[in-house]
């Protein structure tokens, strides 16, 4: 399924998106004319977000997965598939291909009364590619690969940590060697010793017993965001330049859009993901972050699943950059119609990942930990 998947990139990387036709004038645009448009308009910031999200990231992870995978079937494993396979879980976040596609649909709804479209190759590659990707995901077994990379030798264990072991009471090894550490991407649990630096015996990383500073950090990113998502929804995302008059637009100005042309269900999606979804996750990461330092021993479970809904639907926020970047390459007819991006898109793109980064640096076991009466955990 990676290989299938490789193979439905390239071809959504190699063929034309879309093509739209205006007053005799046709422009078509691919997945590398969003990002060229967005640095020719000074927007190289986002221009770097939309091209590492829908073709770096993507690429990579299905290179790195296929390349340990096939890795492991050779007689002598090469050691560093386990550094491959770490930069691997830590790009999974990034790759968003399945969002870019409803960006490209929501671009598809704006532009369809404006401009004669013709759907590309790429579309159908892209929709291949996400189905691909999800079946992949869904059949790779993480914990199997990096069993199999212990078994073939491919895993060093350093002499400073120990491997939890598999027999007799954990209790009892805790005791004799030390204190049992999870590591963050593997999910190895591993025996150390005293408080300097250790390294996971299975993949390398860096081993903590809870995040350094996660609740400072988590603190100073979720207020940077609420700052920025000022602007973001006060300035325009994006311009409509028709005929010499501009019309700029606000994220939820795009909202009222869909909503005078009576496309609800496509409304409802881009208020859910571009409006209500960042908020939700800034209110989501200030109520686990005050729970915590109020020491609340109060529905632990529940704030543990508000944590994980956080991590996972920050990502869909980025709907209307990816739809700009599409409109913005698209959309250049001179004094006729032209699209510009506005200050609103960088400010919005900065929330989305800033609050993805405060999600990360936040810690779900400090809850249970504040939770705990005084001197246990």
């Amino acid at each position: 399924m990676t290989i299938a998947a490789l193979t439905f990139f390239a071809i959504a990387a190699t063929m034309p998106l879309m093509r739209v036709t205006s007053s005799g004038i046709s422009l078509g645009a691919d997945l590398f004319s969003g990002p060229q448009r967005l640095a020719q308009q000074g927007i190289g910031e986002l221009a770097l977000v939309v091209i590492f999200t829908t073709v770096a990231a993507p690429f990579l992870k299905l290179v790195g997965t296929a390349y340990v995978l096939i890795g492991l079937r050779l007689p002598r494993p090469p050691h560093h598939l386990r550094a491959v396979f770490t930069w691997i879980e830590r790009l999974r976040p990034w790759a968003m291909v399945e969002v870019y596609l409803l960006g490209v649909f929501v671009a598809y709804v704006k532009l369809v009364d404006l401009v004669h479209i013709d759907i590309g190759v790429a579309i159908y590659a892209l929709v291949a590619l996400m189905l691909a990707t999800v079946a992949a995901d869904a059949m790779l077994d993480r914990h199997a690969v990096w069993e199999e990379m212990e078994r073939r030798g491919v895993v060093r264990h350093p002499p400073a940590t120990h491997e939890a072991s598999s027999k007799g009471s954990i209790g009892a090894t805790v005791a004799a060697t030390g204190r049992a550490v999870a590591c963050e991407t593997c999910d190895k649990v591993a025996m150390v010793q005293g408080a300097g630096r250790h390294e996971c015996p299975r993949c390398g990383a860096h081993l903590h017993d809870r995040k350094p500073n996660g609740i400072a950090r988590c603190w100073a990113l979720v207020i940077a965001a609420a700052v920025l998502y000022i602007p973001a929804n006060i300035y325009p995302v994006l311009s409509i330049v028709q005929l010499g008059n501009g019309a700029p637009s606000t994220i939820l100005g795009g909202v009222e859009e869909l909503v005078a042309a009576k496309m609800y269900p496509l409304a409802a999606l881009v208020f859910f993901a571009s409006i209500l979804v960042p908020m939700l996750k800034l209110c989501g990461l200030v109520l686990l972050l005050v729970t915590t330092q109020l020491r609340r021993a109060e529905r632990l479970v529940d704030r543990v699943r508000l944590y994980r809904i956080v991590t996972i639907i920050g990502r869909w926020s980025m709907i209307d950059i990816f739809m700009i970047s599409i409109l913005v390459a698209l959309v250049q007819f001179g004094a006729i119609i032209t699209i510009e991006p506005g200050f609103g898109a960088v400010a919005f793109a900065s929330v989305v990942i800033i609050t993805i980064f405060a999600a990360e640096s936040f810690d779900p076991r400090v809850m249970w930990d504040a939770a705990a009466p005084s001197g246990r955990t």
